[in-house]
């Protein structure tokens, strides 16, 4: 059983509507055009026709997906009402897919993080609608999600058994790093300080870690744990919290996007087998084709294999196993 944890969807119209995207009709493809503010992009049909997903899956021997909103719809700049609107109608269309895939579609909403009281309040229509949780941005405007302020939707999240997938958000002011290199290095360099916010700024103490995904392996932050032990050891047994940096780490879950054999083998050596999911990024990026061939370098056991093909991806959903 193969699941890919890390893979999104596009809405295929939106309402005409001020703050919304668009999704224009392509003449003779069965593409779609879609402009949202200054953001612009061609998407395939398989972003949101639930038939062509179902082929890529299976061409990919992928038994079911996450699925999650493109990021770009983590718009948290636009008015908080009209977020609102806007991330109802693609939460509804998101659970419209979820039924339609026949029991290997798992779906994903949002909700407006720029106000986190109305986000926690939101988190109830998401599980109403039979979602497994909420994707959400490694900053929200600036501010790092491990900010105290929202925690509030940390805790909603616990209480209604709903994960909280943490996707990276580059920054474009991203300090030394142009806009040529903002998908890749600035990725890495958002990745690691949105999942740092989280794992020292306090979420760990007041949310169930099991229920978090970060995206791209949480960037760097896997390979600096030592450094971050390393200062915490030197600190009075007063003046520092009660575990590692490296031990609460290893308290939330992490996605395969590392792209390269050896340094997925080190995560999984540092964080643990039980902590890493296969993800992919489709339909943005492409899958191998099995999925599961990415993990043939590595020499892992048929438990090892079994929890990052499967069962870390069902923890975080919150549901059981499959039996094989």
């Amino acid at each position: 059983m193969t699941i890919d944890a890390h893979a999104h969807v596009l809405v295929k119209d939106y309402p005409a509507e001020d703050g919304f995207p668009t999704m224009a009709p392509v003449d003779g493809d069965t593409a779609r055009d879609m402009v949202f503010g200054a953001f612009e992009y061609r998407a395939k049909d398989v972003w949101f026709a639930t038939e062509r997903r179902i082929e890529a899956m299976d061409a990919a021997g992928v038994d079911e997906e996450i699925v999650s909103p493109m990021p770009p719809l983590l718009n948290y700049a636009i008015e908080t009402a009209t977020a609102l609107t806007l991330h109802r109608h693609i939460n509804e269309a998101i659970a419209g897919y979820v039924a339609a895939g026949g029991g290997r579609i798992h779906g994903l909403g949002i909700v407006p993080m720029q106000d986190p009281d109305v986000a926690a309040a939101e988190l109830s229509r998401i599980a109403e609608l039979g979602l497994r949780g909420a994707e959400i941005g490694s900053h929200i405007n600036g501010t790092p999600i491990g900010d105290a302020r929202y925690r509030v939707v940390f805790q909603e999240a616990v209480r209604l058994g709903l994960g909280l997938f943490v996707h990276t958000l580059p920054r474009v002011d991203e300090v030394g790093i142009d806009a040529a290199h903002r998908g890749s290095i600035g990725v890495g360099i958002e990745g690691t300080r949105g999942a740092a916010s989280i794992v020292l700024g306090g979420h760990a103490e007041h949310c169930a870690p099991d229920r978090v995904l970060f995206s791209h392996a949480a960037g760097g932050l896997p390979s600096i744990l030592a450094r971050a032990d390393y200062f915490w050891a030197t600190k009075p047994q007063d003046e520092r919290p009660p575990l590692r940096p490296s031990e609460l780490a290893r308290r939330f879950t992490y996605d395969s996007m590392v792209f390269d054999p050896a340094g997925l083998r080190f995560i999984i050596d540092y964080l643990g087998a039980d902590r890493i999911t296969l993800g992919t990024d489709f339909p943005a990026m492409a899958r191998p084709e099995p999925l599961d061939s990415l993990l043939d370098p590595l020499g892992l056991d048929a438990a090892e294999r079994a929890l990052i093909t499967e069962g870390n991806a069902r923890r975080f959903l919150g549901i059981d196993a499959v039996s094989l």
